[in-house]
């Protein structure tokens, strides 16, 4: 696809092949540094392949011998590095612009067109053209589109035009899962695909405005992330999916090992003690979770949210120990004493002046000595951070314009409203932690 008879053609005014600028033979030179062609088509890092496969190797026989989470993270974090160092800069340009916008729209079609579901009614390969009838999708398209899907490891090619499911397109075939792609379209990926216009015409100035922002520019609204969810409840639904599907599978806080949870323990004084509250605890997920775990542990369990949100809680199975109380956190916390005060993922929606805010208004309802504020969400470390929070932090700052937080940064918003951090507790990368405060 080259473009001739013009400046993209590579040959005008002298500026390829070392012909102007004083470049080197076969490179160029941009006015900072000179470049020669030959680095991208060269692997990226070679240097670093034997000991990335010496790690494979002794991490894949950690992984066959017991099939430890761990070790699987661990083995996958080198295979990737491997990928990085083995590609070419030319290769990685070419995945990133050409591969991952694609398969997203076929994947996100083949959702729309139920195709995974039809896909996964059992192990047998299925071919181009009976796919084609049972979706009702012309075959010269859905045959396309099945090629790539296959190309790009989504599903398996047993034949000329002839697939079969993979356990990502089994998943794929129920909504809990795929409606990330839809909520992503519909409500999360034009604001972060508006994010390099956005900071070209602020002059590249860390958002802080939730209501001017790239969302705003990329969706073309005045809207806040949620009140665009609240007029478009059929994304509020996707998003809940996705927010449900995202931390599937994944280490809590609640569970053994990680956090010191009998530490909590209370006698109660009162009928009326309260262990714990969720402050914007959505449906109370979280709640139900911490009963079925630690179901003898005493005290009142109290679900905080909008008086929207609590009424569609309360249409749900949470377990009777579960109180709602409608409230908005951004108002003087209403429960006096409790042992703790919970919040999950709500912080790295607000930028720090509305976090004070919220955090404030815990203070003046906490006992010294004794109340705790327990904040679950990403710590990014100084080195090494893990490329699923760093991909957040990046859309809460187009969408939100907010962020994953660094732990010097935790300590400095805590800090800020006479909290401090006693403990912080990780059980893997890119997992949230729990950050334990009290009053300072």
């Amino acid at each position: 696809m080259t473009i001739r008879n013009g400046p993209t053609n590579g040959t005008t005014n002298g500026k390829t092949n070392g012909a102007a600028n004083g470049a080197v033979k076969n490179g160029h030179t941009n006015g900072n540094f000179s470049f020669d062609d030959k680095v991208a088509i060269s692997a990226n890092s070679p240097d670093k392949v034997p000991g990335l496969l010496k790690d494979i190797l002794a991490n894949g026989l950690a992984f066959s011998a017991d099939h430890d989470a761990s070790a699987r993270s661990t083995l996958l974090d080198a295979a990737r590095s491997l990928v990085h160092a083995l590609e070419t800069p030319r290769e990685t340009m070419i995945r990133y612009c050409w591969s991952q916008s694609t398969t997203y729209a076929a994947v996100e079609t083949g959702v729309d067109l139920g195709l995974f579901a039809i896909l996964s009614r059992d192990d047998r390969s299925k071919s181009a053209t009976y796919l084609a009838e049972e979706t009702g999708a012309d075959v010269a398209l859905l045959a396309r589109l099945l090629k790539h899907l296959s190309a790009v490891g989504v599903i398996d090619e047993t034949g000329p035009d002839e697939y079969r499911r993979t356990g990502f397109s089994i998943t794929l075939g129920v909504p809990r899962y795929s409606d990330a792609y839809a909520c992503m379209t519909g409500c999360i990926t034009d604001g972060v695909l508006a994010l390099p216009a956005y900071l070209r015409k602020n002059n590249y100035r860390n958002p802080t405005d939730g209501k001017d922002c790239p969302f705003q520019l990329g969706f073309r609204t005045d809207s806040h992330f949620f009140e665009f969810l609240r007029d478009h409840p059929e994304h509020a639904s996707q998003f809940n999916n996705h927010m449900s599907a995202y931390h599937q599978g994944r280490p809590s806080w609640m569970d053994v090992g990680f956090y010191p949870v009998p530490e909590l323990a209370i006698e109660p004084k009162e009928a009326d003690d309260v262990l714990l509250v969720d402050v914007g605890g959505s449906l109370g997920h979280d709640l139900s979770e911490f009963q079925r775990k630690w179901p003898d542990m005493p005290g009142r369990l109290v679900l905080q949210d909008l008086p929207n949100v609590v009424q569609q809680a309360q249409s749900t199975s949470l377990h009777p120990r579960v109180e709602v109380m409608a409230h908005n956190f951004f108002t003087e916390q209403p429960v006096k004493g409790a042992r703790a005060y919970y919040m999950h993922s709500i912080l790295h929606d607000w930028n720090d002046d509305n976090c004070r805010k919220i955090l404030s208004n815990l203070v003046p309802a906490m006992n010294r000595g004794y109340s705790k504020v327990l904040i679950n969400e990403n710590v990014i470390p100084d080195t090494n951070a893990y490329w699923e929070t760093t991909s957040l932090d990046i859309i809460m700052m187009a969408d939100f314009a907010s962020q994953e937080r660094t732990e010097r940064h935790w300590h400095s918003l805590v800090e800020s409203v006479g909290l401090k951090i006693t403990n912080i507790w990780t059980a893997q990368r890119g997992v949230e932690s729990l950050i334990e405060c009290e009053l300072a």
